[in-house]
């Protein structure tokens, strides 16, 4: 059997020691942790990243098992970050994770200090909270990836990565462009894709009062969108090996 010390050394072959020691002593924040989020939590947590900032209010409800990692029949009714953070102590017994059960927006910001994070993973859904993360990101100098809308799409090969000024068709990230230029904010790093959103029926059983709000999703989406996340942030990441 091997030692938990060799169990990252496929991705060593590829990323190499020096990166695989940046990674172990890099710390990552990831804002929500649902159908995007907790995919790119489990990337990084199993690509060998030491420290992981999990932020997310949500519990894991019935409607989430039908694309979210964390949810299970197991695990229905349970804080999705306390969900998370035994997952990765799972994955990587020496992993450093610390969780907060809140909401990130502007009037919660101050709770979190982003310089001391190496970069951070921006996967939720208000408009509010996004744009407060890429600002609060952009005074700390530290790098974000921000998720652009991942409901109502069934095409997962659409998924771009690009600055938000080159977005189009995302609702989303229209949105996020006008609020980000008000606060002299240009470029963004993103993950999005170039597929229309995908017009559908109100799913039976739900509130019908909020029918119309609700996205439609699916397992094999939001999910690549993130992995990509994932991918960004190990890129970049050890873009930035230490010189010897």
């Amino acid at each position: 059997m091997a030692q938990p010390a060799d169990q990252f050394s496929r991705s060593a072959l590829l990323l190499g020691e020096e990166g695989m020691n940046v990674l172990q002593n890099s710390r990552v924040a990831v804002f929500g942790v649902g159908g995007v989020g907790g995919y790119a939590v489990e990337a990084l947590a199993r690509s060998g990243v030491g420290a992981l900032d999990l932020i997310d209010m949500d519990r894991v409800s019935l409607t989430n098992l039908n694309r979210q990692i964390l949810a299970l029949h197991s695990t229905l009714g349970m804080s999705k970050v306390e969900v998370a953070k035994a997952r990765c102590l799972d994955i990587n017994p020496e992993i450093k994770v610390r969780t907060w059960e809140c909401f990130y927006l502007p009037e919660t910001a101050e709770q979190f200090d982003f310089t001391q994070y190496d970069y951070v993973v921006d996967a939720i859904d208000t408009v509010a909270g996004k744009v407060q993360l890429a600002v609060q990101a952009k005074e700390a100098g530290t790098p974000i990836i921000s998720c652009m809308g991942a409901g109502n799409k069934l095409d997962p090969t659409r998924f771009q990565v690009t600055d938000l000024s080159k977005t189009t068709v995302c609702p989303l990230a229209r949105a996020m462009r006008t609020q980000l230029r008000k606060k002299g904010i240009h470029h963004l790093k993103v993950v999005y894709s170039t597929e229309e959103p995908v017009t559908h029926k109100a799913a039976t059983g739900e509130d019908p009062g909020q029918r119309r709000s609700l996205p439609g999703s699916v397992a094999f989406v939001p999910s690549v969108a993130g992995l990509i996340l994932a991918g960004e942030v190990i890129k970049d990441l050890t873009a930035r090996k230490e010189t010897p």
